[in-house]
């Protein structure tokens, strides 16, 4: 690697418009006015992977908006000298198709984020007045109150004083990302899940497209298991499921631990928007047209052999069912397998807990609560083992229990996703 460094006058950036992430810092050059006729140059050197800090200033990891301005302090000139690729580098600006439940959700992860900037939505069956107003109230995950939410025209939405351009376009190669910079695109109509289809929103300017569902054909990445085989010149990318998000942190664990030799899976699972509220022709699914509001729904899914795409060692492996019940949101995997190496409940539990405050802290979580599913509701976690719902027939034999918000803790993954994209 390189040293590079760069200069800038504390006058002429807006700090306000970017959160800046420095790489291998290992210079600091501060120049501060003294008076009119003396600057005094301080050299700083970090110690490693430290944040240097002065007067309040967290300048090592991430740099935001200072208040009170730099030059009440005199200070006139910064320099950086670092190692890496990028000293600096502005927030990741992305773009919503489908303005449905992951759609605004991932609008309201991204908005209480420093490092994304939503900038573009797209929608063409619904106006912008709605839009406010889905977005502002939902019933599972309460009034939106992080800024006030407005609409300034038919074609732009204010959330607090950010503007982000609306668009009302079917055909997703026609939608002018470009024009308002949204070099990430989360694609979350649920139609567009093949790569082809999903890779028209390039020519709109795009840069990366991801998919917010399963995908036949585009590769499937799940933060925490398998995010750092993404490659930059890969330009369609599915987050995979909530469900798969859920399940692939949990048995990677297992498996690294003790070995998976075959296993099934079970989610009870949230009622989602496919689903009737009375019962209704459903022609592929005859029992999925039955009323969710009242029934239990045992349904396919393919999380389960997903787990094998981003886990290959598990190929062949898993696969599983599910059944949707009448519950808004929160759902929770039962996963049955047997062990290669035997282990006690109690290793196991202890394994699950050291992953979760170490490699998968944040993706993994832990409890021995006596927890039930709402719970669960806004945890931005994607899968949190429940430790007293377990149950063991023999050291080589275990049903293993993990809740996940299928809604929230997906949505926040999507944006986990596009900032280790836009790292690579």
């Amino acid at each position: 690697m390189q040293s590079q460094s760069i200069s800038f006058s504390i006058r002429s950036l807006n700090y306000y418009k970017y959160a800046m992430t420095f790489t291998g810092l290992t210079r600091l050059v501060i120049t501060r006015l003294c008076s009119s006729w003396f600057k005094l140059v301080t050299i700083f050197i970090p110690k490693p992977n430290k944040p240097v800090w002065l007067a309040g200033l967290n300048i090592g990891s991430t740099l935001r908006a200072w208040e009170p301005p730099l030059t009440q302090w005199g200070l006139t000139d910064i320099t950086m000298v670092a190692e890496g690729r990028d000293i600096m580098s502005p927030k990741i600006k992305i773009g919503i198709n489908g303005f449905g439940r992951i759609g605004r959700l991932v609008a309201r992860v991204a908005l209480q984020r420093d490092d994304v900037e939503l900038v573009a939505v797209n929608d063409p069956f619904i106006t912008t007045d709605y839009m406010t107003y889905m977005f502002k109230y939902d019933t599972v995950h309460g009034q939106f109150k992080n800024c006030e939410v407005k609409v300034k025209d038919d074609k732009t939405l204010l959330f607090g004083s950010s503007t982000v351009a609306v668009f009302g376009v079917r055909n997703p190669e026609e939608i002018p990302w470009g024009q308002t910079g949204a070099d990430y695109v989360v694609e979350s109509t649920g139609v567009f899940t093949d790569k082809d289809k999903a890779a028209a929103h390039l020519k709109g300017g795009a840069k990366k497209v991801i998919i917010s569902a399963p995908s036949k054909d585009a590769p499937m990445f799940v933060v925490g298991v398998n995010e750092k085989e993404y490659k930059s010149d890969i330009t369609v990318v599915s987050n995979a499921s909530c469900t798969t998000n859920c399940l692939a942190p949990l048995a990677k664990v297992i498996h690294d631990k003790f070995g998976i030799v075959e296993g099934l899976m079970s989610t009870v699972h949230s009622i989602t928007a496919t689903q009737k509220t009375v019962d209704g022709p459903s022609m592929k699914d005859w029992r999925g047209g039955r009323a969710a509001s009242c029934n239990i729904i045992p349904s396919s899914t393919g999380a389960a052999k997903a787990v094998g795409k981003v886990l290959p060692a598990l190929n062949n492996k898993l696969t599983g069912m599910s059944f949707r019940v009448p519950t808004v949101d929160v759902s929770v995997v039962d996963l049955t397998v047997r062990l290669e190496k035997g282990a006690t409940y109690d290793e196991i539990k202890a394994a699950i807990k050291e992953a979760s405050e170490g490699s998968l802290k944040g993706i993994l979580g832990y409890t021995e609560d006596d927890v039930v599913s709402t719970d669960f509701i806004g945890d931005n976690r994607s899968s949190i083992f429940d430790a007293k719902a377990g149950i063991s027939l023999n050291n080589n034999f275990v049903k293993l229990v993990s809740w996940y918000d299928n809604e929230w803790g997906y949505s926040t993954r999507v944006v986990d996703l596009i900032r280790h994209m836009a790292s690579v």
